[in-house]
């Protein structure tokens, strides 16, 4: 009798819970059983590739096969979603631009501080780093100061698109026709964004259950973690939000996902209401409603 693939490879329930615990622990992204037949699809081609009998094999390989950090690392790339696109949520980046950077602009200043560092976690394949580099330039205010931005991400596969920097049609669904003719440069493959802006960007593999990497990141500014948080459960949501919180400077913002909060997860950022969007802050320990 022959069987089909999937016929011959279902994934038991106990081999379910035994994946999506060491995938949990590896990085904080959590399926419960309804997402069952999503881990059984997105990983059976690793059962094909290693010549696995079961997902029980499979799960063996990833706890004690020498190439198991690799392979975790692997499998990020079909575990995770990657859609964004430049200028998304404009919004948000109206209140990025025309009220919080203003107001960092005020205080940094004030104390002699001419540089600026955003965070992109969850960067996907660079729009979002992109994105903010081009709007920060656009700043008169701006002008001399020290800007970094870096963006990160667990898929090494995105990772490699965002250090390209070449962009299809699907990127551009929120871009104008003038910064498109401003940030990119046209090529056969695609259109490149500009010399000026990526030298505004570093991008780099980041876990955010790495505690070690993301001490060595350093203080930020602002932090982007846009539609990431809704991969984790409530203790790995908490996890990664005080990770946030350490790496803020004081008075630094978190800017999430339209879709995210942090209610029921902390207290210990301020909502902010700006006049086009929301936001969180990191309370200043020296100023009352100052920032970094």
């Amino acid at each position: 009798m022959t069987f089909s693939f999937t016929q011959a490879h279902s994934m038991t329930n106990d081999e379910f819970l035994l994946l999506r615990d060491c995938i949990y622990a590896h990085c904080g992204i959590f399926f419960d059983i309804e997402s069952k037949y999503i881990l059984e699809k997105r990983l059976s081609h690793r059962l094909l590739d290693l010549d696995f009998s079961s997902f029980y094999d499979y799960y063996h390989y990833l706890k004690y096969n020498r190439n198991k950090e690799q392979e975790l690392m692997d499998i990020m790339d079909v575990l995770t979603t990657n859609e964004t696109y430049f200028f998304r949520e404009s919004f948000q980046l109206k209140a990025f631009t025309d009220e919080i950077i203003p107001e960092l602009i005020k205080y940094k200043t004030a104390r002699g501080n001419r540089s600026l560092r955003i965070w992109s976690a969850g960067c996907s394949t660079g729009e979002e780093p992109y994105t903010i580099a081009m709007l920060l330039s656009t700043i008169p205010e701006l002008r001399g100061w020290k800007i970094e931005i870096v963006g990160t991400d667990i898929s090494q596969r995105v990772l490699q698109q965002a250090r390209r920097a070449v962009y299809g049609k699907s990127s551009f669904r929120a871009t104008e026709d003038s910064d498109l003719r401003r940030f990119f440069v046209q090529q056969d493959d695609g259109y490149k964004v500009n010399s000026a802006i990526r030298e505004l960007v570093t991008i780099s593999h980041l876990n955010l259950f790495d505690t070690h990497h993301l001490a060595v990141l350093g203080k930020v500014d602002l932090i982007f973690c846009r539609n990431v948080i809704i991969y984790f459960d409530m203790p790995a949501k908490k996890r990664v939000i005080e990770s946030f919180h350490s790496a803020l400077y004081d008075g630094g913002f978190l800017l999430l996902g339209h879709s995210e909060s942090l209610m029921n997860i902390t207290t210990s950022f301020t909502l902010r209401h700006f006049k086009n969007d929301m936001s969180y802050q990191k309370p200043d320990r020296f100023s009352q409603g100052g920032s970094p």
